[in-house]
């Protein structure tokens, strides 16, 4: 058994108080909570893919602990359902078991696909925000309200411009089901960034437990994830409550899948003369329009696999040829 290492402990417990005072952040400012709550996820996934599963337990614990002692016992439990998530991707990205077990060569190690790690991904923040809704009581009286106030702030600084009902009626039917679409959208591609840039510093730092793979080569779905995105499409016509926690799985496995469809995008592209400026045009259409963003998210549809990446196995001969993926 590993002995616990004081330096781990530390670092662990340092992550966790950070994890915790960006949690805090995250509540007193409404209007960056999503920026915060995946910022609170850095040093959490810091410590557990440079220092593995004992200093991400501890961070975990100590931020925990200390939301429920300096705030309130719900405000612990929402620091620790936030922090299990970048915990639980840290711990599996740092699984691995020899490639022979999967038909590979005998001295490789296979590490667990980053497919499935987008599958995890997509499923917790998909469940982090139905509960999320849940607690603060999303329905559609809470969407009314804040159209109505907006409207009503229109008319108190525009007068002359009355707005239809109607229009307004059919606004608060959209913005009902377009919010979890958005935030679970918005919060899936602020994790993704989070696990990107913690994979870089701790590769920097050489504390890396996994190998740093191509991002562009193996960034994509999992097959199994086009069903529960189509499901979640015919269950948001269903309406209600099923058709909320449709649309927030909707917008978690559809951020998934436009993630996966820009990596496929810079690896078709690799080695064009033309690579650059297109890559640019693509990102700028995509945030001003939606068809270019339906196509990236279509690619990430089509494209579809799972990339193992292979390290040396340390137990195993060496000297034989290593491969990159299988």
């Amino acid at each position: 058994m590993k002995q616990l290492s004081a330096k781990e402990l530390g670092i662990g417990a340092l992550a966790g108080l950070t994890a915790a005072l960006l949690v805090y952040g995250a509540t007193t400012q409404p209007l960056l909570f999503i920026l915060f709550g995946a910022l609170s996820a850095l040093p959490i996934l810091l410590v557990g893919l440079g220092w593995g599963n004992v200093a991400v337990v501890v961070a975990v614990v100590v931020a925990s602990v200390i939301g429920a002692v300096w705030q309130s016992m719900y405000f612990g439990i929402f620091t620790l359902v936030l922090t299990l998530i970048p915990a639980w991707l840290s711990h599996l990205a740092n699984l691995a078991r020899p490639a022979s077990e999967l038909g590979g060569p005998d001295h490789l190690m296979a590490w667990y696909p980053l497919s499935d790690i987008m599958l995890h991904l997509c499923g917790l923040t998909a469940v982090t925000v139905i509960i999320a809704g849940a607690i603060m009581g999303y329905n559609a009286d809470l969407v009314g309200q804040v159209v109505d106030a907006y409207v009503s702030a229109v008319n108190q600084q525009s007068p002359d411009l009355q707005l239809d009902p109607i229009a307004i009626a059919k606004m608060k039917s959209l913005m009902l089901y377009m919010i979890p679409v958005v935030w679970g959208m918005i919060w899936v591609m602020m994790l993704l960034a989070a696990y990107y840039v913690a994979i870089r510093i701790v590769a920097a730092s050489r504390h890396n437990l996994r190998p740093r793979e191509d991002i562009p080569s193996s960034l994509r779905m999992n097959r199994n994830a086009i069903f529960v995105f189509l499901v979640a499409i015919v269950a948001m016509f269903l309406g209600g409550v099923v058709g909320l926690i449709a649309a927030a799985v909707l917008g978690a496995f559809g951020a998934g899948f436009i993630t996966s469809g820009f990596a496929s995008l810079h690896y078709r592209t690799r080695g064009k003369d033309w690579r650059i400026p297109v890559l640019v045009l693509c990102y700028l259409a995509s945030f001003l329009l939606t068809l270019p963003l339906l196509i990236i998210l279509v690619l990430g549809l089509y494209d579809t696999r799972k990339a193992i990446s292979l390290t040396p196995n340390k137990n195993a001969d060496t000297s034989k040829p290593t491969d990159t993926k299988i």
